[in-house]
C-alpha cells in the first residue's frame, strides 16, 4: 500500500523568515475596484509592468512582477469584482498549482475573504497525487504567520489530503483490507477505539446485507467501527460507503463504467475525513465512525437478481439490481448505528448516477429529515465555499421500490434515483435524526483547488457547522 499523506510542512510555513532561496513573495490578491490600492504597495516601475501586460484585477487573472534580475518580487491575482467572484477564497488554489516551489505570502486580499479559507484554497490547490510517479516536485509554501488558527487550518487540508488519496489510489492497493488500515491508522492518530467484524463474523452479529454483498471477492467485506469522545458529549455517527471496487456484481457494469469504479469507496472517504476534522479539533462530541466495506465482485458465491436478502433490522430486500449494492451495506451500517441513539447520523455515499444526471458532480445532493438542520448545514456549506444542494425525501416515490414478495426492492427504476435511494436508506434509521450525502467523489477536470482525481465534498462545510455543537 502506497503511504497517505499527512504532512503539511510542505505546503505551509509559519516562521516568517525568508526562504534560504530568496525572499518570502508577497502576494496581493486584487479586485478590479481595489487595483489602486494594490499599486500603491508597488514600486511605479512595478506598476507599470502589470498595467502594461493587461493585469485588471480580472477573475483568476495573474501577474508576476519581475526584479532587477528577473526573479519573482510580488504576485498579482485577479479577484474579479463582487458580482463575479463565485469561488470566494479558494480560488487561490488556482494560483497555488501555476507556482514554482518557494515561500509566499498573501499582502493584500479583499476584506470579505476569510484568511484562513484562504489558506485552506492555497492547500487545495497544491494537492498532486504522485505516490506512483518516479519524479515528484515540491510544492510552493504558504506562510501562516500572522494567523491565529493554524493547526485547524492544517487539519482541514491533512483531511482533504486524506479523502483524496484513499480514492486515487487504485483498487489493487485499495482493497478492504488496506481500507481498514486507513481507518486503524487514524484511530491510533487520535487514541480512538476501533472494532472490526469480518467475514462470517458479519452473518453471526447479525450484519446480513454487507456479507451478501462482499462474500463474492477475494478480500472479506468488513464493518470498520471507529469510537472517540466524551462518552458524556452528544453522539454523532457519522457513516460511509466503502465498496472498494464495483464491478455491478452479476448486473455487471459496461466497461467505460466500471473504469472509475475505484472511487466506490469515496463515501468511506468523506466519513474519514469529517471524523479526522472531528477529532484533530477536539469537537465535543461521542463519535461513531461505521465503515461498511465491501468489494461488489462477481464469482459463483455472488448474490443475484432475484435474491431476497434478510437485514439487521429485520425487513427483506429483493435485489432487483446487484448494482444498487451500496443501499445495502449502508442499510445494515444505518441500523446499528441507530441502536446506540445518536443525536444525529449523517452518511456519504457514491450511490447513484441519477444524483450527477439531476446536479451534475460537484454539486450533492443533501437530504434530511430534519427539517431545522437544513437551512445551517447549507448556509455553513456555501461559507466555505463547499456547496450542497437540498432534496426532498418524497415518500410517495417509495412505492417504487415495492416488491410483491419482500417488504421492498433495492432498486425503483429509471425515475428519481437519488430519491429512491435516500428513501431506500430511510427505511433503517428508525426515528433518528439523519442526513444523507450522495456524493461522486471525484472532480472530472480541473478548476481552482480542485484538481482532476478524487474529492471530498460537503465536509468543510459539515464540520464548520458542527464546530457551533448544534446537537
Amino acid at each position: 500500500m502506497v503511504t497517505l499523506k499527512g504532512d503539511m510542512t510542505s505546503f505551509f510555513t509559519s516562521d516568517g523568515k525568508n526562504d534560504s532561496n530568496g525572499s518570502v513573495v508577497p502576494i496581493y490578491i486584487l479586485r478590479p475596484s481595489s487595483l489602486d490600492d494594490g499599486f500603491g504597495q508597488l514600486t511605479e516601475f512595478q506598476t507599470n509592468f502589470a498595467r502594461s501586460n493587461g493585469f485588471k484585477g480580472e477573475n483568476l487573472q495573474l501577474a508576476r512582477i519581475p526584479g532587477e534580475n528577473g526573479e519573482t518580487v510580488a504576485i498579482l491575482f485577479g479577484a474579479g469584482s463582487n458580482v463575479a467572484d463565485r469561488l470566494g477564497p479558494i480560488a487561490i488554489g488556482k494560483l497555488a498549482a501555476s507556482l514554482k516551489p518557494g515561500k509566499f505570502k498573501i499582502a493584500m486580499a479583499p476584506v470579505e475573504w476569510d484568511r484562513a479559507l484562504i489558506a485552506v484554497g492555497w492547500g487545495m490547490g497544491t494537492y498532486k497525487f504522485d505516490q506512483y510517479l518516479k519524479d515528484k516536485k515540491d510544492p510552493p509554501r504558504l506562510d501562516l504567520s500572522n494567523l491565529g488558527n493554524v493547526d485547524e487550518i492544517k487539519s482541514i487540508v491533512d483531511a482533504t489530503f486524506l479523502g483524496r488519496d484513499l480514492i486515487n489510489i487504485p483498487p489493487n492497493d485499495m482493497g478492504p483490507v488496506a481500507l481498514e488500515k486507513a481507518s486503524r491508522d487514524l484511530a491510533s492518530q487520535h487514541s480512538a477505539d476501533i472494532t472490526v467484524t469480518t467475514g462470517t463474523e458479519l452473518l453471526e452479529n447479525n450484519y446480513p446485507m454487507i456479507h451478501a454483498v462482499g462474500r463474492a471477492a477475494h478480500e472479506d467485506p468488513r464493518l470498520v467501527e471507529i469510537i472517540w469522545g466524551d462518552p458524556k458529549n452528544p453522539r454523532l455517527a457519522v457513516l460511509g460507503k466503502g465498496i472498494t471496487f464495483d464491478t455491478g456484481g452479476v448486473n455487471i457494469k459496461s466497461a467505460s463504467s466500471a473504469r472509475l469504479m475505484k472511487k466506490d469507496m469515496g463515501g468511506a472517504a468523506h466519513a474519514l475525513a469529517l471524523a479526522h476534522m472531528i477529532m484533530a479539533n477536539n469537537l465535543p462530541y461521542r463519535l461513531h465512525v461505521l465503515l461498511a466495506i465491501a468489494e461488489n465482485a462477481v464469482s459463483s458465491g455472488a448474490y443475484r437478481p432475484g435474491d431476497i436478502l434478510q437485514s439487521r433490522i429485520g425487513k427483506t430486500v429483493e435485489i432487483d439490481n446487484t448494482d444498487a449494492e451500496g443501499r445495502l451495506v449502508l442499510g445494515d451500517a444505518l441500523t446499528k448505528a441507530s441502536e446506540d441513539k445518536p443525536a444525529l447520523m449523517i452518511d456519504f455515499a457514491t450511490l447513484t448516477g441519477a444524483a450527477r444526471v439531476a446536479l451534475g458532480p460537484s454539486l450533492p445532493p443533501f437530504f434530511c429529515n430534519h427539517d431545522d438542520f437544513v437551512a445551517p448545514v447549507v448556509e455553513q456549506c456555501n461559507l466555505a465555499h463547499d456547496p450542497i444542494w437540498p432534496m426532498p425525501l418524497w415518500d410517495p416515490y417509495f412505492k417504487m421500490l415495492s416488491s410483491p414478495i419482500a417488504d421492498m426492492k433495492n432498486a425503483g427504476g429509471g425515475f428519481a434515483g437519488s430519491v429512491t435511494a435516500a428513501l431506500f436508506l430511510k427505511q433503517f434509521i428508525g426515528n433518528t435524526r439523519w442526513m444523507h450525502f450522495d456524493v461522486y467523489g471525484w472532480n472530472p477536470s480541473t478548476s481552482a483547488g480542485r484538481p482532476a482525481g478524487g474529492e471530498v465534498f460537503a465536509v468543510r462545510g459539515l464540520y464548520n457547522w458542527l464546530k457551533t455543537s448544534p446537537l
